[in-house]
């Protein structure tokens, strides 16, 4: 039996210690193996990258390199939802374009096949193949990538691109083109379920296209929808979903820490996703402005900030009102009711009306204050507008000259939910 003093370390059984080193042996063994394998993605991307870039500036010229303002990077699991939910992201996002689906711009024999069995094609087609999509004069506000980036290689090629467009940004900034140029904002939207809920969703979709297509060649009526073969085999399906698992979510899960970054839970009904995606999605002007945009604007407080102690604001003004000028606030107090509220009535059932005004209690500007505060108090939405109306009083004869008065007019425009009673 020997004993070992080590490090601080007495009384360890050598038998006891080999196991350990073997498993720090392995660990590093993996350790390395995984940064080699990292080593070469960033390499090919590289590589890859490089190639594609080149053959661009070549056919367009820098000057025309206009990529979007706006990515959003669509990924997801087979039958997460990402073609029903690709309409309602862009509405979210104000974007009118097309979404583009990278699945069907790889069409070539080779790639078609590759889709056929579950597999990916290859990094370069669709690096290539995107990039050139991308510079379509439709997407330069915002764009839709429904499946990329799906792999590691694809990430380093998304870093390079937003590297590039940052680096034309910052050399066109002070020209004419940088409307051209502006730093992109990049969303990564994640949807996913879990395996059994994909294969089922894919399935099923299989199912019904193929009784769609079954009805059109029965009946002759209507047009046959494309089907995917993964769509009709449970294992195959379970194969593309075993593909994403492998391959896309880590690739997915990579873009984290680099971009903004959604996961949306799809496994619930269409409703439930839309507000999940609707609250990932919310406008952040500080992340998506220009950094000299949103300096410029930042002294003009949000809505929401206002309106957060807008009640209290409310009920404090109307107090002072009653303690610091009580007599006009009465005053505006008893107008309200003998001038407005008649007519205010009278015009329930659409729950809007205007009031037209000459009294002169309404010169004071403090009057039309309360008066706005008492209507708000009372859940009405009131705006005044004031119009200033010239009067002509005297003529004098030997020169011609009109004297004239002024009156003020004031137009109260008064708003407020009206009656839902059924109208003919």
């Amino acid at each position: 039996m020997i004993h070992l003093r080590w490090w601080g370390l007495e009384s360890y059984h050598v038998a006891s210690l080999v196991p350990q080193f073997r498993l720090i042996q392995i660990m590093s063994k993996n350790s390395i193996h995984n940064q080699t394998n990292v080593d070469l993605e960033i390499k090919d991307a590289l590589v890859i990258f490089r190639t594609v870039w080149t053959h661009l500036v070549e056919e367009f010229g820098h000057e025309n390199l206009r990529f979007p303002k706006e990515l959003i990077l669509l990924g997801g699991a087979p039958g997460a939802g990402k073609g029903t939910q690709t309409k309602f992201i862009l509405n979210a996002r104000g974007l009118t374009c097309a979404p583009i689906v990278v699945s069907s711009l790889l069409n070539t024999s080779a790639a078609e096949k590759a889709k056929d069995n579950g597999q990916m094609v290859g990094d370069k087609d669709v690096v290539g193949i995107v990039l050139r999509e991308l510079l379509k004069p439709e997407y330069s506000d915002g764009a839709l990538l429904d499946g990329f980036p799906r792999t590691r290689v694809q990430v380093e090629c998304l870093k390079m691109l937003v590297d590039k467009i940052n680096s034309l940004h910052d050399h066109y900034e002070e020209t004419s083109l940088a409307i051209h140029f502006r730093r992109p904002t990049i969303h990564a939207m994640v949807l996913f379920v879990g395996q059994q809920t994909s294969i089922d969703r894919q399935l099923k979709r299989g199912f019904e296209v193929a009784r769609h297509n079954q009805e059109v060649e029965e009946t002759g009526i209507g047009v046959k929808e494309s089907v995917r073969p993964t769509d009709l085999s449970p294992e195959k399906s379970a194969r593309r979903y075993q593909v994403f698992k492998e391959q896309t979510w880590d690739a997915l899960q990579s873009l984290k820490e680099i971009y903004h970054y959604h996961f949306i839970n799809a496994e619930g009904p269409v409703d439930e996703v839309e507000a999940n995606i609707l609250d990932e999605l919310q406008y952040q002007s500080s992340l998506e402005l220009g950094q000299a945009t949103f300096d410029l604007l930042s002294p003009i407080p949000l809505a929401e900030e206002i309106i957060v102690h807008a009640r209290q604001e409310l009920v404090r003004r109307l107090d002072s009102y009653e303690i610091e000028h009580n007599e006009l606030f009465v005053q505006i107090v008893k107008t309200i009711q003998s001038k407005f509220m008649p007519i205010i009535k009278r015009h329930a059932l659409s729950g809007r009306t205007t009031v037209n005004s000459e009294d002169l209690i309404f010169d004071n500007p403090l009057a039309l204050s309360m008066l706005i505060d008492i209507f708000s108090e009372r859940g009405f939405h009131a705006v005044i507008d004031k119009t200033i109306k010239e009067i002509p009083e005297r003529f004098d004869l030997k020169t011609g000259e009109i004297a004239y008065s002024s009156r003020s007019i004031y137009r109260i425009h008064i708003r407020f939910k009206g009656s839902e009673i059924r109208r003919g």
